[in-house]
Order: C-alpha cells, then structure tokens, then sequence
C-alpha cells in the first residue's frame, strides 16, 4: 500500500495573483505572513500584501526570519502571531521561512516548544491553515511533511515529519526566482537533486514516487547551470520549479537518506547553507550507497543524461556520483566540507548527531556511526 500526500498546487507565471483568492477559501480573515527582509527588498511581499489585500484580508507581516530557522525565531513569531489574532498562516520565501511558518503553525495548534516536536507524527493535533508561496527552486519545503528547525543550544538541527506539515495550497510563481542570489539559486538546486535522488533510492519510495523522482532529476541536470548562466531565462526557471515541485512531491512521500541527516547536522553546526552541504555530501553518498545494492542508481543515471548501455550498475551509480559533482562545480560549490568551516574534531560529533537524524531511517544502506565518520572524513 502506497499513500500519496500532496497539496493543492497553482503553477505558472503570474500565480502569485491567485495569493489572495487562495488564502480567502482556507478561511483567512488575518493572515500571519512570514518571510525575510530579502524577500521585502525584492518587492515581492509588496505584491503579495497587495493581492491578500485585494481579497479583503487584513495580513500581518512577520519578518525575523534568517536562513536555517532557529527555534527562538520561532517563538518569537508565535508570540506576535497569538498577539494578532491572526488565523491562515502564509509562508512567502525560502525553505528557512516556510519551515518558519510551519513552526508557528505547530505550535498554535499544539502549544509547548518547537523542539519537542522533533521526530516522526509527534504533531498530533490539527493545525492552522497554511499557503505557501516558494521564492526558491529547491527547497520542497512548500509541498512537503518536514520542518528542520536549528536547535541554538545543541548546536544542531532537528527533523520534525508530520502529515498534518502538508500545506493546503502551494502557489508555484517561477518569476519568483529571477531576483535569488547567484549561490542560493545553486544551493537549492542542488538540494532538489538531492531530495530526487534520495527519494528514488529510498526504502520508502513506491510507484507514485518513483516518477516524480526521476522526471526531477532530469529537469535539474539539465537545467541548473542555465539558470546560472542566464537568470532571466523564463524556461530555465519553469523548469527548475517544476522540477523543484517533483523533488518536494517525491522526497515528502518516499522520505530521504544519509545526505540529508548528514547535511543537518553541519548546518546545525555552522549555519552552513543546506543545499551547498548537500551539493559536497550527494557524490560520497552515492557511492557508499551503491556499494551494496546499485541497481537502483541505474535510472537516475539515464534521467541525468548519464549513457548508461554497456555500464555495470556500479558504473552507473559513480557515474552519477560524478555528475553530481561536475554540477556542483558549474554551480561554484565547494569541493569540500573543510570549505565550509568542517574540521577533522568535530567529525566525531556530527556523526554522532546524524544517527539521531530521522531521514537516516529510510537510507537505502544501514550505516553505522563509524561509516558517517568516514563519509565524513571523504567529505572535508
């Protein structure tokens, strides 16, 4: 048996129009709008607040949201949202204000702290309302079951998988992503990859997921390093949304791997930026995984471009592992985690850490905390 969760979704140029319209049918009177300064500045709340206006709504704007959301942001957000007597919450920005959103929807409908939601169904009351409006084309958070919340004292970030995450509406505007910076477009493509590869191999994956898996993977390789080279390309970005959108649909369903609960921990760490963490991770894990059963990286090589006739499945599979790379240095990621403020001492740690991380539960090969370690160490 095979259960598919998703939202509804309005897709396409111009969709941010429908924000209004939207927010009104999932009973927004006051809607508790969250989202960062980047996204003020590019005039896209501006437009937003306009059309939830239009609507006849009356929004709040919340905006001390920072990349890898922390849990007194949270909190925070919590607390202006009760004081406002807001209703629908709306999540306009990246993955950080999204799983902001999220947060603060946990929490009116289930109260203590965020962080005690870590895990897997530990939200068990019913929640706000939610609209999310992506800026970004990697992220999923829009269409998935998952907040990562950076928890400030341990230094590390939590998984929070709950089915009631599911937003109702995700509004889906490719012009969106025309104003991200040269890096955060690069590091949540290369988070979408991720979540299309690690969904396909997944313990969890079936057949709903396993296409939108491989259609990701394929619209991301070939359409990455355009929106790099040319950023106001409207099909480049068209794709990247979509592909973004499968990503997010696959990975929600079919759950993660390694990448994921390694890539978490170093930005719980650092605050490191999670698609670039991915983007150095992908190619290590790949291999470690399909050291013992490659099969399934058949597939996603062909939908990588990757001439798979004539390759063993292990050939294919580090094929792959080397495409991954080739991309991420097209894109200007780092080689290495060392690039990113890892060190040898706090290798240890974080592989501590990861074994705790849900999405290790649904890698396709069992790891031990010695062979993070080593993943790791491959990494720096």
């Amino acid at each position: 048996m095979a259960k598919f969760h998703a939202p509804e979704i309005v897709f396409g140029p111009g969709s941010l129009a429908e924000l209004g319209h939207c927010t009104l049918r999932v009973g927004a009177r006051r809607p508790f709008l969250v989202t960062d300064p980047g996204l003020i500045e590019a005039g896209w709340v501006d437009e937003a607040v306009g059309h939830l206006r239009m609507a006849g709504l009356h929004p709040v704007i919340w905006h001390d949201v920072t990349p890898n959301p922390k849990d007194h942001e949270i909190q925070r957000a919590f607390e202006r949202y009760l004081e406002s007597g807001s209703d629908v919450i709306v999540g306009l920005g990246g993955g950080s204000c999204i799983d902001a959103a999220k947060g603060v929807a946990i929490l009116s409908g289930n109260g203590g702290r965020i962080l005690g939601y870590e895990g897997v169904d530990k939200v068990v009351h019913p929640i706000p309302p939610t609209v999310m409006v992506p800026s970004t084309s990697g992220t999923g958070a829009d269409v998935s079951q998952f907040a990562v919340v950076t928890d400030t004292s341990q230094h590390i970030k939590i998984t929070i998988i709950s089915r009631t995450l599911v937003p109702e509406i995700s509004v889906i505007d490719p012009r969106l992503l025309t104003t991200m910076p040269e890096l955060l477009n690069a590091a949540t493509g290369l988070d979408a990859l991720t979540h299309g590869i690690e969904a396909f191999v997944s313990k969890a994956h079936n057949p709903l997921t396993d296409n939108h898996a491989l259609q990701a993977v394929g619209l991301i390789t070939r359409n990455l390093l355009r929106t790099q080279l040319k950023p106001r390309e409207a099909e480049a970005r068209m794709a990247m949304a979509q592909g973004s959108l499968e990503a997010g649909m696959a990975f929600t369903n079919a759950i993660l791997g390694a990448t994921h609960a390694m890539s978490h921990q170093v930005g719980g760490l650092l605050d490191a930026p999670h698609g670039v963490v991915n983007g150095v991770l992908l190619p290590h894990v790949i291999r470690f995984n399909a050291a013992e059963e490659p099969h399934r990286f058949v597939p996603l090589a062909a939908a990588a471009g990757i001439d798979t006739a004539g390759l063993s499945a292990l050939e294919a599979a580090h094929r792959l592992a080397d495409r991954a790379r080739e991309l991420a240095d097209q894109v200007g990621v780092p080689r290495g985690l060392a690039g990113l403020g890892v060190t040898e001492d706090k290798v240890a740690t974080l592989a501590r850490t990861t074994m705790k991380d849900a999405c290790l539960a649904t890698n396709p090969r069992q790891a031990r905390a010695e062979d993070i370690e080593a993943l790791f160490r491959a990494a720096l």
